[in-house]
């Protein structure tokens, strides 16, 4: 929609080619809860954090543990930083978008280097907000006529004659009829391959040895790989795709609009992380906010690869969240003051109540011994033995009661560290003890790993255009009028976030790649 938009502004005729039905035009995005990372922004500024392209940089180098060949997405991520605030930034506010006053500070890092200060910049009205005016924008331009679309053509096949690029071919999902389509230059935004959890399995990273038995889908049910594959048939090289960018907990979506589909909870900071057995991660204990990578391998390191998190209501209605926008309706339609008064009064109690009322991967209980007792019936198995539960509840009670600054819990003391940032604060209790009567009922979510980003794809130069495999020289060119951007691309070069996503870094890039793509075939540059 970015890249459409700028080549129509530019004079240029363009045809949108979406395998979804017009109705779902904006993809993913509409559905996500709109967080961006830019760098050094008056946001930043006014909440009074001090950031440069420097720092963003070493932070970024320090989470990508890079390797020396990955020279691609080594130059893209420099080039990510240099231009995220100037040209997406401050171009989306210039079409109309807006950004939450207050920034937030994820993925801070654990062993290795994380965030040094907040940049998740959050879309006043969520994904939902952003399509909205993307499309209006699109839809009522001076150009209009010079935009077309093909909604339920999957496309199948790339046309390719040495080399250069002609345009592509599918078919019509509803008539069954086959279509081609012919231009000067085609644009791949087909996203990643985490739609498909058996190309997930298929290229799970090895070292994490074989992938969960479960594994739910938080990613677009057509972002299959399809024109990756298309690519690759045109010798296109396709890199890394075992790298993903996969979140540790997912539950059961209790109305699924695809196979397996997952909801993507934030997770509460805290809830006691539990293994499949229902004992307390160890030695260091898992809490989200600095790590993401860290929580998911941890969590694949187990026998059974799932985890369980236990806390109360009341610790519940301040941290539970679910990632996306149709879970933040008071944020997703800017409603200030009912949010205000919902974050530091009532909680998202509706959402938490609908939730536990029909998610199946959730139970409550009035006491220890009969939210157990659930947990186990829930799972058919006697994995959960009272006595350990118990004991671990109790202990970090007393370790919650003596506050951040005399526990020697580290999960205490990183809760004291996110509620030291103003963004997080808001959402973290204060070291509430879980077994308390006064919090109850006790509440257990049961929580798979879900699948989400594709970290890797196809691998394009630094304007975006798609590269055939290394020759026997290694020397890589181009397929001349073929770009790549978005998630299809690795989020810019193939993949510019290594091993790891400071986040806010998906959204974000899929502007930055879209506007770089189009300011190449219109023949500008991006300064």
């Amino acid at each position: 929609m970015v890249s459409a938009l700028e080549l129509i502004e530019g004079g240029k005729k363009v045809w949108i080619v979406d395998r979804d039905k017009k109705e779902n035009l904006g993809g993913l995005a509409k559905w996500a809860f709109g967080g961006m990372f830019f760098v050094d922004t008056a946001h930043q500024r006014r909440n009074g954090f001090e950031d440069s392209l420097d720092l963003a940089i070493q932070d970024w180098f320090g989470a990508a543990e890079f390797k020396e060949n990955e020279i691609w997405g080594r130059k893209w991520d420099e080039k990510y930083i240099h231009l995220c605030t100037p040209h997406s930034y401050d171009w989306l506010q210039k079409h109309g978008i807006r950004f939450f006053h207050v920034v937030n500070w994820v993925e801070r890092g654990l062993k290795r280097r994380g965030n040094s200060v907040p940049r998740f910049h959050m879309v006043w009205g969520t994904g939902w907000e952003l399509i909205k005016v993307l499309k209006k924008k699109l839809l009522n331009h001076k150009n209009r006529d010079h935009l077309s679309f093909l909604f339920d053509c999957r496309v199948e096949e790339l046309i390719i004659r040495k080399h250069v690029v002609k345009g592509v071919s599918g078919m019509n999902e509803s008539s069954g009829v086959p279509f081609e389509a012919f231009g000067e230059n085609v644009i791949i935004a087909t996203g990643g391959v985490n739609g498909s959890i058996d190309r997930v399995k298929k290229n799970w990273f090895k070292s994490w040895g074989s992938p969960p038995e479960i594994i739910l889908n938080g990613a677009h049910k057509y972002a299959i790989g399809d024109m990756h594959d298309a690519v690759q048939r045109h010798d296109g090289n396709v890199v890394n795709l075992d790298l993903q960018w996969n979140y540790a907990v997912g539950i059961r979506h209790y109305k699924p609009r695809k196979k397996d589909h997952g909801m993507s909870l934030v997770p509460p900071p805290t809830a006691l992380w539990l293994n499949s057995k229902r004992e307390r991660f160890g030695p260091e204990p898992l809490v989200s906010g600095f790590d993401t990578r860290h929580l998911v391998e941890a969590i694949c390191q187990q026998e059974k690869k799932y985890s369980w998190q236990v806390l109360n209501y009341r610790i519940a209605l301040k941290e539970f969240a679910v990632s996306g926008s149709e879970y933040n309706p008071l944020f997703r339609d800017k409603k200030m003051l009912k949010f205000v008064f919902q974050t530091f009064v009532t909680g998202n109690r509706k959402c938490l109540n609908h939730v536990i009322k029909n998610c199946e991967d959730v139970v409550f209980g009035h006491s220890v011994e009969e939210l157990v007792a659930k947990m186990n019936a829930l799972t058919g198995e006697a994995d959960v033995q009272l006595e350990k539960v118990k004991k671990a509840i109790d202990q970090y009670d007393l370790q919650l009661n003596l506050g951040p600054q005399n526990a020697s819990d580290l999960q205490v003391k990183q809760i004291g560290l996110i509620r030291s940032c103003r963004g997080t604060k808001t959402r973290t209790s204060n070291f509430y003890p879980i077994n308390d009567k006064k919090g109850f009922p006790l509440l257990a979510f049961r929580e798979f790993i879900v699948s989400r980003k594709s970290l890797r794809g196809i691998q394009t130069d630094l304007n975006c255009k798609v590269l055939l495999k290394p020759d026997a020289h290694g020397m890589q060119h181009v397929i001349e009028g073929l770009y790549s951007i978005g998630e299809s691309a690795g989020f810019g070069g193939g993949g510019m976030h290594g091993k790891r996503s400071l986040e806010g870094t998906f959204l974000g890039a899929c502007v930055i790649t879209a506007r770089v793509a189009t300011t190449d075939i219109l023949g500008r540059t991006l300064d």
